[in-house]
């Protein structure tokens, strides 16, 4: 009887995929809160329009600089661990041992077995502190370009997001009005947003989405509320 191969289905982008929600998520709840704070506080959606503009343009820098300088100090970090674990490698290599020992004893190995693994492992230096990085430490070697490309994915999600909720102001006079239009479509796609991300996450999808909208429909309310009792 002809079996169906079995096809693991992993998800292995986590990283763009992080960078995507931290990018889309404040792209879609700053600017909406600004417009909607700007529309309880002034009469023109010129100003809403220049304003909103300006905070994207900023805030897409100031969050893609922060993902290369966060990505930076990931691989910095790593590199700083995995010379200290090559060092004890060379120079405390019987503690290495014990602590390699140890770690596939919580697997259930027996001695025996556990002594022919650390004795290959001996033999190759460098996949062994590779070994006792990802197995003791729990760090992964980071990609070398994740800096620059945490930066432009974060960035251009942060502008995607941003533009959603000022769409309605570049067509509509009456900024009254074009608030409506923004929070109608701002919350549909911050609830698809929260969708789609509960999918790659493992999250529950219509919860995440409904979470998400709410996030974001509390702080627009907020700013708004606050703007009218000031103004």
């Amino acid at each position: 009887m002809p079996s169906t191969p079995h096809i693991e289905k992993h998800f292995t982008a986590s990283d763009t995929v992080r960078d995507i929600v931290i990018g889309m998520a404040d792209g879609l709840t700053v600017p909406f809160a600004l417009a909607a704070g700007l529309t309880g506080a002034v009469d023109s959606t010129t100003i809403i329009i220049t304003a909103g503009v300006a905070e994207v343009a900023a805030g897409s820098i100031a969050m893609g600089l922060g993902g290369y300088l966060a990505a930076k100090t990931d691989g910095e970090h790593y590199e700083s661990e995995l010379k200290r674990e090559q060092m004890e490698i060379m120079e405390l290599t019987h503690k290495e041992e014990e602590e390699t020992a140890e770690i596939f004893r919580e697997y259930g190995l027996k001695e025996d077995q556990i002594q022919d693994i650390v004795n290959t492992l001996k033999e190759k230096p460098d996949q062994w502190a590779d070994f006792m990085m990802k197995f003791e430490l729990g760090l992964e070697k980071p990609y070398p370009k994740q800096g620059r490309k945490s930066a432009l994915t974060i960035a251009l999600s942060y502008i995607t997001g941003g533009s959603i909720p000022l769409l309605p102001y570049f067509f509509i006079d009456n900024q009254q009005t074009a608030l409506i239009y923004s929070v109608i479509i701002t919350l549909i796609v911050l609830f698809i947003f929260g969708f789609v991300k509960g999918k790659f996450t493992g999250a529950i999808p219509l919860k995440s989405g409904l979470q998400t909208m709410m996030i974001g429909g509390l702080a627009a309310g907020a700013a708004f509320g606050l703007a009218r009792l000031l103004s």
